[in-house]
């Protein structure tokens, strides 16, 4: 039996929403996960670039055995269940950039989690595939809009489950996605972070929340351009990202630009605006980073409502 799966990439923290706000975009990986009928061969994992945005060298950073994410998440559905893995053959087709903070990890987990799911007779409702997911990622942030498609607001709770609700995004307002050739790595982007913040900052924050979800929901781009300021993260992830501040000053004097954030760990940004001034947002960009020798690829896309959908499955 085989199954493929396509789930979108995501955004996360927006902001102000640090490990609780994410968005789907309208990239995508596929993984597929088929039953072997060759007893002892264990699990096999291939990777497969759709395009330049997952080269070679990005490619060799990803486990393709028991070490891998994707593996571990369908271990652990099995094991829920009282079962063990035994011949799988795991393909992914990846259209996601990989280590730019766009959810790449989040997807192949996600990804993997439904179609093993559906392998098994769907013994996993979606409350446990979040909790699963999460257990493996770390956060619910990217993996929340990747089942569930549209801007989310998650957090992991005590017993393990995760709280979530759906927010509609104003159809008025884009995204410009900036995605610079270099990687950075999550782990590396958490380690700037401190271990604790001061007060004033945490209650920055909290206001910049409440105004995020009021601006949401009114359609208040004059609020969102005060919503979208963080000092949790952000403040201190800027050096990992040459250019980004000089990028997020330059829009400040944009009418129609709401504010410039990183998207996710970076080092890929994000950039939300009104109106059709998309080509003065990207030249912006291109100039600042053409000054520091920096290559992007630099997209607008809508958001997407979609999570992850079953293509294909096949006895």
């Amino acid at each position: 039996m085989k199954v493929s799966v396509k789930v979108p990439a995501t955004t996360a923290n927006l902001g102000p929403g640090f490990d609780c706000l994410g968005m789907a975009l309208p990239i995508y990986n596929t993984v597929t996960i088929e039953e072997t009928v060759l007893p002892g061969t264990g699990v096999e994992i291939n990777v497969i670039a759709e395009n330049d945005s997952a080269d070679e060298f990005s490619l060799e950073h990803i486990p393709m055995d028991e070490n891998s994410i994707i593996y571990k998440a369908v271990e652990l559905l099995y094991n829920s269940i009282g079962q063990s893995p035994t011949e799988l053959k795991i393909t992914i087709h990846s259209q996601i950039p990989i280590a730019r903070g766009l959810g790449s990890s989040a997807s192949v987990i996600v990804g993997g989690l439904i179609a093993a799911n559906e392998l098994l007779g769907k013994p996993a409702d979606e409350a446990a595939l979040l909790s699963i997911a999460t257990e493996v990622e770390g956060h619910p942030d990217n993996v929340t809009p990747a089942i569930i498609g549209g801007l989310t607001i998650s957090s992991s709770e005590d017993d393990g489950s995760i709280a979530y609700r759906k927010i509609e995004w104003p159809e008025e307002w884009t995204l410009t996605v900036c995605i610079p050739e270099y990687e950075l790595a999550t782990d590396i982007s958490r380690s700037v972070l401190p271990k604790e913040v001061p007060m004033q900052d945490a209650v920055y924050n909290a206001q910049r929340m409440g105004m995020f979800m009021q601006a949401i929901h009114t359609k208040d781009s004059e609020l969102m351009k005060i919503a979208l300021k963080d000092k949790l993260h952000q403040p201190y992830r800027m050096k990992l990202v040459p250019g980004l501040e000089k990028i997020a000053e330059k829009l400040k004097h944009e009418d129609n630009v709401l504010g410039c954030v990183l998207s996710g760990a970076g080092p890929s940004i994000l950039i939300i605006s009104e109106k059709n001034n998309f080509d003065k947002i990207k030249s912006i960009v291109r100039e600042v980073w053409t000054d520091l020798n920096v290559k992007a690829e630099i997209i607008t896309l809508p958001v997407e409502n979609n999570g992850a959908q079953v293509l294909t499955q096949e006895d």
